[in-house]
């Protein structure tokens, strides 16, 4: 069964394709998105196709990613469709030849998002966040795009310097740039920056939608971040492994959510503007988080010291949680609160066996 067969899967992009935006801004036009086979992308896209399926829309969707036969297999509904465009690329190139002929929209969800790859492919994970956010900017520029988005995190926050309890869009905490794991937040800022310079220079309508932890049955299989570790132990009928203390204090998303928030940026936030996507309802600690799932899944919780390349990809930050009160002024609301998105993840997954 493709995710998209699945009953509350399909509610979920039904119910975010069904939100009151102005989508009109979408009819007819062509949308470029990188990272079109991840956490994020694949779920946005899925809402993109089944609108136009319901109200004919009309938005052709140019997918870019660097595995075909991944994204064939994700995307076998819709593969031969011609409102579906699969673009095998490595963003870190430039974009030219016959695919890259022009886009009304562009999005930039490209980027390595878990611990393991932030340690093991430190470069990678920095170009995708620069050089690659350059060459999609560049081809924006020259699409003469109406709109381009990059999808920013919670992380370039860096650790609560203790004076606030979350985190607004003006907020800029301690980061030690001296050190490995800050290749993924520095290059956000640095691709914030970037993005503000084509904006300035070349006229280019940007704006930055700031994910936070985001999860749920889009999840990938080698994605190693500690809530992914979680619900593949419960998948597995295994006990929940913690391999901290559990004390992070973190704002997470269900990827309905966040791909609502990304479209309400989208379409409706003002340009230059950064915008937290988040919900109070959803912050929680790690160990809470761990909690959460041992019951749904009928285990219970233990630790376990991490290996060395997951521990050099860990956070620093303790406390990070996201304000999204000006998300909110734009018409956003959440649907999903962390216990309902846990197991309404749990169960999808185990429906298909992922």
């Amino acid at each position: 069964m493709n995710l998209i067969e699945n009953e509350l899967y399909r509610a979920d992009v039904s119910y975010v394709a069904a939100m009151p935006l102005p989508w009109e801004k979408l009819a007819g036009k062509t949308v470029l998105i990188s990272g079109a086979s991840g956490l994020i992308g694949s779920f946005f896209t899925d809402v993109l196709l089944f609108r136009n399926q319901k109200t004919n829309m009309d938005a052709r969707v140019l997918a870019i990613g660097r595995n075909e036969a991944a994204a064939k297999e994700r995307f076998s509904y819709c593969w031969n469709e011609p409102s579906f465009h699969f673009i095998a690329h490595d963003i870190n190139e430039p974009l030219t030849g016959e695919d890259f002929s022009e886009a009304d929209v562009v999005l930039h969800l490209a980027s390595n998002t878990h611990p393991v790859a932030y340690a093991k492919d430190p470069i990678g994970t920095i170009a995708a966040n620069i050089i690659g956010l350059k060459n999609m900017l560049d081809f924006a520029v020259k699409s003469r795009a109406a709109r381009f988005a990059f999808a920013s995190s919670n992380e370039i926050y860096g650790e609560n310097r203790g004076d606030t309890e979350t985190f607004d869009e003006g907020y800029c905490g301690y980061i030690d740039c001296n050190t490995l794991r800050a290749g993924y937040p520095e290059s956000k800022r640095c691709g914030e920056a970037l993005c503000q310079a084509y904006r300035s220079q070349c006229g280019l309508n940007v704006v930055l939608p700031r994910l936070t932890r985001s999860y749920g049955p889009t999840l990938r299989q080698s994605d190693t971040k500690a809530m992914s570790q979680f619900l593949r132990n419960a998948l597995q009928g295994e006990d929940i492994v913690l391999k901290s203390a559990g004390n992070q204090y973190y704002s997470y998303t269900y990827v309905a959510d966040a791909v609502s928030g990304l479209l309400t940026v989208l379409l409706c936030g003002k340009g230059g503007e950064a915008y937290n996507v988040a919900d109070a309802a959803s912050d929680i600690r790690l160990k809470d988080l761990a909690e959460i799932i041992a019951v749904y899944a009928g285990r219970k919780v233990i630790f376990e010291h991490p290996e060395a390349a997951e521990q050099a990809g860990y956070s620093r930050a303790t406390k990070a949680r996201l304000d999204s009160t000006k998300l909110q002024g734009l018409g956003w609301k959440a649907k999903y609160d962390i216990q309902t998105g846990v197991e309404r993840t749990l169960d999808i997954m185990k429906a298909l066996k992922l």
